[in-house]
C-alpha cells in the first residue's frame, strides 16, 4: 500500500497478495510499484484523462505480474486483489479488482462503497444468498477477478465523486472488512482521526480473527479540501511543492524485479520494512 502526489494529483493504493497462489506477496508489490510508476510519468501535474488511466495502468500492472512468472519460470502466475483511488481537483475516481475494498463516507454515511468481484457477492446481488450466511458459504475465499490470472482483468472505474471538505476514504483489504461490518468501521472513522482510527480497527479486526486470521491492510485519508487552511501534524499540503515534482510514501522495488531472480530474501524484506516505516514517520512529521 501507500500513496504519491503532486502538486495537483494524488494517488492512493492497496493491493493484497491472493492466498493458494505462490508469491502473492510479489503481485501485490509488483502492482503497486508499476501503477505508482505509471502516475509518476502521466501526473503532469495532474492526470488528464483518470478513467483511461486506471484502465490502462491496470493492464499494465497484470502484465507485468505475468511477465515476472514467465522470467521466474513459475507454474502459476502470482495474483493479487487491488484498489486505488486518484483524487485531484476536489473530485475522486476509483477503480478495482477483485475483494480489497474503498469505502467514501461523509459524516458518519457510508456514500460509496465498493462491489467485491468474488462468488459470494454475485451471489448476494443476484438475491440468491442471504448477506448472513456469508461466512459458512463453500464459496466464500473465490474470487473471479484479480490481476495476474490467466485472464484480463475486468477494471471496473467508478463515476467522478464530488468532494466536501470532511469526506473519508478508506482502502482496506478482505482481512479488515471481512471481520468487523461497515458501521463499525464508519463508526471508527468518524469518532477519531485517521491516524488513531485505522491502527485501532486494525488491532480489533487481527484481534478477533485470532492467530488463523488473513492479513489486514488499510489506508485512510480525510480531505480538507483545496481551499482549508487546517493543519496539524497528520495534514499534508501540496501547495508548497514545486510544479512537476512528485512526492512518493511507496516503497520501491529493485529495477530488474521481472528479470529471473528468487522470492525477497530476509534482508530484503527488512529492509523495505524499514522504507516502509521511515516513509510513514516522514507522512506524520510533514
Amino acid at each position: 500500500m501507500g500513496y504519491i502526489y503532486t502538486r495537483e494529483a494524488l494517488l492512493i493504493i492497496l493491493a493484497d497478495g491472493m492466498g493458494g497462489h505462490a508469491r502473492g506477496e510479489m503481485a501485490a508489490a509488483i502492482a503497486v510499484q508499476t501503477i505508482s510508476n505509471l502516475f509518476q510519468k502521466n501526473a503532469t501535474s495532474y492526470v488528464k484523462k483518470p478513467e483511461v488511466f486506471l484502465e490502462e495502468s491496470f493492464l499494465e500492472a497484470h502484465r507485468e505480474i505475468r511477465r515476472y512468472a514467465e522470467v521466474n519460470f513459475l507454474p502459476d502466475s502470482p495474483r493479487t486483489t487491488i484498489v486505488v483511488c486518484l483524487i485531484q481537483h476536489n473530485s475522486a475516481v476509483w477503480a478495482h479488482c477483485g475483494d480489497s475494498r474503498l469505502y467514501w463516507m461523509r459524516g458518519g454515511q457510508i456514500l460509496a462503497r465498493t462491489q467485491d468481484h468474488s462468488r459470494v457477492a454475485t451471489l448476494i446481488a443476484q438475491g440468491l444468498l442471504d448477506p448472513a450466511q456469508t461466512d459458512s458459504h463453500p464459496d466464500r475465499n473465490k474470487l473471479f477477478n484479480c490481476l495476474g490470472s490467466a485472464n484480463l482483468p475486468i477494471v471496473e472505474i467508478s463515476r467522478r465523486a464530488s468532494l466536501q471538505a470532511g469526506d473519508l476514504f478508506l482502502l482496506c483489504s478482505d482481512g479488515l472488512w471481512s471481520i468487523l461490518p461497515d458501521h463499525v468501521i464508519a463508526k471508527h472513522l468518524v469518532e477519531n482521526t485517521v491516524m488513531r482510527a485505522v491502527p485501532d480497527l486494525l488491532d480489533k479486526s487481527t484481534s478477533i480473527a485470532g492467530r488463523n486470521g488473513d492479513n489486514a491492510t488499510a489506508l485512510a485519508l480525510a480531505w480538507l479540501g483545496e481551499s482549508s487552511r487546517e493543519e496539524d501534524a497528520s495534514t499534508i499540503t501540496t501547495n508548497t511543492l514545486q510544479i512537476g515534482a512528485v512526492t512518493s510514501m511507496i516503497a520501491t522495488l529493485p529495477n530488474d524485479i521481472t528479470e529471473a531472480s528468487d522470492v525477497f530474501n530476509d534482508e530484503e524484506i527488512e529492509k523495505a520494512i524499514s522504507e516502509i516505516r521511515f516513509a510513514i514517520q516522514q507522512a506524520n512529521n510533514t
